[in-house]
């Protein structure tokens, strides 16, 4: 790759990383519209590692994915945040999706899907060595997090 691309895939992942979309750390939250209009009133995601990210991967979330009895710790860091990220996100799609409203549904399930996408993207920033892959990683961070953007804009617009 050439220092021109370079400078692009930095400048992409530089400006996306200030989003706050991409606020992992900080839990990740659905915008209000979509958990106020969940046909369950709301979930309770501790069993499935949704409460206290810290601790570790929820069993029930484990076995969900057909990893049960799998030792986290022994794998690669960046299989392990990719796990940590996803047992935040995974929950709040499906919450997102259950609005008796179809577009509510799928603006809030997306969201939440366009951020494991993002957070997948940034654990590749982070760990990956492939110029080809970084590059591509910085692109889809960016035009992630113009759709949830576009996605959230809509919800506070048009969502009741």
């Amino acid at each position: 790759m050439n220092i021109a691309k370079k400078i692009l895939a930095a400048a992409i992942a530089t400006t996306a990383f200030s989003a706050p979309a991409l606020a992992q750390d900080a839990a990740f939250q659905l915008p209000e519209q979509c958990t106020a209009s969940s046909t369950t009133g709301g979930m309770d995601h501790s069993s499935m590692g949704h409460g206290n990210q810290s601790v570790g991967m929820g069993s029930g979330m484990m076995d969900m994915m057909g990893m049960g009895g799998v030792d986290l710790d022994a794998m690669p860091e960046h299989v392990q945040e990719n796990m940590r990220r996803m047992m935040i996100t995974m929950p709040a799609m499906h919450e997102g999706m259950m609005s008796e409203d179809a577009d509510v549904a799928f603006a809030c399930g997306m969201i939440a899907h366009h951020q494991g996408a993002i957070d997948m993207a940034q654990v590749l920033l982070e760990h990956g060595d492939d110029e080809q892959m970084i590059e591509l990683a910085g692109e889809i961070i960016a035009a992630q997090v113009g759709e949830i953007d576009r996605m959230t804009t809509w919800l506070a617009e048009s969502a009741n």
